[in-house]
């Protein structure tokens, strides 16, 4: 068994000296949005996807520095997410990882920009990096931009969040959720891990193992954290609480209840490990990762 907080503790530690360097000053006034987005991207966090993104990449012999290029990329895209769903027009909240979020610190249209600065700095990052072959950059970039987009990535995962109703039967809600959950929460892991796959030229078979437990993992996360909203201690998550029902987020837990989306979770979890199988003792960071995201208090 692996130990997987000191892991993650070791590993953030390590990125997030990494990823400060990515972000210079400049002298003008436009260095406000640059503070902005440094701000939000060294706010805290627990690194999650970098992290899955270069476990997924160690399974193939891939080494940190290579894959980091891919990971400081893909937390930019995820921290644009943040600062964009913390705003007064979506969810509208007040903190992030317990410290208050851009809108709050800076200013609503600072926040937008660093959004947007970061959403194109991320494509920036990923397309110049020297350490990754051309050709893998390339599928790199049209991976990323398919997770984040409109059709089928976190826009429109996050548009169905805003805009999803019930529709009157629990096979019909049951769907549009997965749906929601795969689109706004998975859609970055699994590209988390199937960038990872990429890096390391897996072959299909295990690329679309990874893929399968990312959508797992995906789904549990989101359950994860409706749940939390329910439950958790605002201290440690970081984030207002008791906030789906206040806005009427259409949610398994909201749907269905908390001891049927707990029992969900855990099959979804052992699932997720299952579908590791192919990869041996390699895998195990990964499976106690998918543990470690049913039973998380943060």
């Amino acid at each position: 068994m692996t130990d997987l907080k000191q892991n993650l503790s070791t590993f953030s530690a390590r990125f997030n000296q990494d990823i400060q360097t990515y972000f210079p000053r400049p002298d003008g006034a436009e260095k406000r949005v640059v503070e902005a987005m440094a701000y939000s991207v060294m706010n805290g966090g627990k690194r999650l996807r970098p992290y899955l993104l270069c476990q997924c990449a160690a399974l193939f012999g891939i080494e940190y520095q290579t894959a980091l290029p891919a990971a400081v990329s893909l937390e930019m895209l995820h921290s644009y997410s943040l600062i964009h769903d913390d705003l007064p027009a979506m969810d509208n909240d007040d903190l992030r990882r317990g410290k208050p979020t851009c809108h709050k610190k800076f200013d609503e249209a600072t926040a937008i920009l660093a959004g947007d600065g970061l959403l194109t700095y991320a494509f920036r990052v990923l397309s110049s990096a020297l350490v990754i072959r051309p050709e893998i950059r390339l599928t790199l970039v049209q991976l990323l931009s398919e997770a984040a987009g409109a059709f089928s990535g976190m826009v429109a995962g996050q548009t169905l969040d805003l805009y999803a109703q019930p529709t009157g039967s629990s096979a019909g809600d049951e769907n549009i959720i997965a749906r929601l959950e795969e689109m706004k929460t998975g859609r970055l892991l699994r590209y988390a891990c199937e960038a990872g796959a990429v890096l390391g030229q897996a072959p299909q078979e295990q690329r679309q193992a990874l893929i399968t437990y990312s959508r797992k993992i995906g789904q549990t996360f989101q359950i994860s954290d409706d749940i939390l909203d329910q439950e958790g201690d605002q201290n440690l998550v970081g984030k207002t609480l008791h906030k789906d029902n206040a806005q009427n987020k259409f949610t398994i837990v909201s749907r269905f209840g908390i001891e049927k989306a707990r029992k969900l979770a855990v099959q979804l979890t052992d699932e997720a490990v299952s579908s590791l199988d192919i990869f041996g003792s390699k895998a195990e960071p990964l499976q106690e990762l998918a543990r470690f995201i049913i039973n998380r208090h943060f």
